[in-house]
């Protein structure tokens, strides 16, 4: 059987600024067509592995292909289109203007009227730049990211500032540009997004992968692990050490406990505490986020 072949392929990576090691020994292999969120707490490695795979950044050691080739080339080529969050806008320039004179850098780009309908830059053209919202600015960044008329788009924090119609308006022109066989690797803190509009989700921590799959497959992990309660006087230390406690979270009397000894949790809150309103949940992807950042933090302080 004929293999998919791959948009983005990373082997054996590894980066380091001075002595933080901002990738470690990362292996990634990203299927033409897919649209993937990458994910992690703010130094987990994910700006340092877009940076690699845009050819800003040259791997200390190991691999970084692109379309099969290198990133260098790829983006050369018009291969690799971006959209870094918060990138500069041309001043006292409008938003047609920008376009027109950006889309001349590109060897074969994208159809202009087809950029504006797929940005939705239509209401602003004649807006200079200055003048553009927050959401209006990040919709003219999405559209420079598509004049290459690339295969693979790199997104980092793409929705910031839009509302919640841009948002969704947005992840609908993502799914319909992955829809002709392009792929899409997108940075976010909406983990909602990530849960609804992601195929597959990679989870970022300290530089290396702790969780890879499908949304449903990364909440599973950490199934039955959420136990939630009110208690009047255990104190916080107290919640980190009761049966397979992995993370807390607390407000007032609320608790959140994420554990990986759910059963025994339940038990020992139920028969030697005065916790109460006890309830399990299959964890979302936010408390899955945290479960598996814990656990990863803990065993590098192992």
């Amino acid at each position: 059987m004929e293999s998919t072949p791959l948009a983005i392929e990373l082997s054996g990576v590894n980066r380091s600024f001075g002595p933080v090691r901002a990738v470690v020994d990362l292996d990634l292999a990203v299927p033409v067509g897919q649209i993937v969120a990458l994910l992690g707490p703010n130094g987990a490695g994910k700006s340092t592995t877009n940076e690699m795979i845009l050819g800003l950044v040259e791997p200390e050691s190991g691999t970084v292909r692109v379309g099969g080739r290198s990133a260098a080339a790829a983006v050369r080529d018009g291969g690799v289109g971006a959209m870094l969050q918060g990138g500069a806008l041309l001043d006292n320039a409008t938003t047609l203007d920008t376009l027109r004179l950006m889309r001349g850098l590109h060897r074969h780009p994208m159809a202009l009227d087809e950029v504006i309908e797929r940005s939705g830059c239509q209401e602003f053209l004649r807006t200079k730049t200055h003048r553009l919202s927050g959401g209006q600015a990040q919709r003219l960044r999405f559209a420079m990211a598509l004049l290459p008329d690339p295969q693979l788009l790199i997104l980092d924090e793409p929705t910031v500032a839009m509302d919640v119609e841009l948002r969704r308006r947005f992840w609908a022109s993502m799914r319909e540009f992955a829809a002709d066989g392009r792929t899409v690797l997108f940075a976010t803190h909406y983990l909602e997004e990530a849960d609804e509009v992601a195929d597959r989700i990679v989870l970022m921590a300290r530089g290396a992968v702790v969780a890879d799959g499908t949304p449903s497959t990364v909440k599973a992990s950490v199934a039955g692990r959420l136990v939630s309660f009110r208690s009047a006087s255990l104190r916080t230390d107290q919640l980190h050490g009761l049966p397979g406690v992995v993370a807390v979270e607390r407000s007032g009397q609320q608790v959140k406990l994420h554990s990986n000894r759910s059963d025994d949790l339940i038990r020992h809150l139920l028969l030697d505490t005065d916790a109460y309103e006890i309830e399990a949940t299959t964890p979302g992807l936010t408390d899955a986020f945290l479960a598996l950042i814990s656990d990863a933090d803990k065993e590098h302080a192992a």
